[in-house]
């Protein structure tokens, strides 16, 4: 819904810009470095992947699509090499998936492009702002991310 004039926009579209451009970065990054054949889809469902590995199940539920569409997903990032699937040694009839080498070497470009993007929006907010915007956004998690 666009913006009238006097109306202020809510705080999930104030969040999600910042998130929005972010994620366009890390994209466009990822392609530079070589690894071009990602989606923002499949980015989303890799960065939940925990670093022993996460079952299909909690990263669907996690990502917000079902279950089929993150098998989908995660096949497209297996077939590119981008995750693997092991058994879970928790239950033998479940399977983990997890990062694989070339998964690792993105998670590399992706933390250090993370930290550009937020030493550029800590230049434009100064100090003080972004450690108070830090500290709202995490104390706001406490109630909106089931997963933390």
């Amino acid at each position: 819904m666009a913006e009238t004039a006097g109306e202020r926009q809510n705080l999930g579209l104030l969040c999600f810009y910042p998130h929005r451009a972010m994620e366009a970065r890390l994209i466009a990054a990822l392609a530079t470095a070589g690894f071009d054949d990602i989606t923002p889809a499949q980015g989303r469902i890799a960065a939940r992947i925990g670093p022993a590995g996460t079952r299909l199940t909690a990263l669907a539920e996690q990502a917000l699509v079902t279950k089929q569409t993150a098998g989908h997903l995660v096949d497209q990032l297996e077939r590119a090499g981008y995750v693997r699937r092991v058994p879970d040694p928790t239950d033998a009839r479940a399977r983990l998936v997890q990062m694989a080498e070339r998964g690792h070497e993105v998670v590399a470009v992706a933390r250090r492009v993370e930290a550009e993007v937020e030493a550029e929006w800590a230049a434009h907010l100064g100090e003080e702002a972004t450690a108070q915007l830090r500290a709202a956004l995490e104390r706001l998690r406490e109630i909106t991310d089931p997963y933390r």
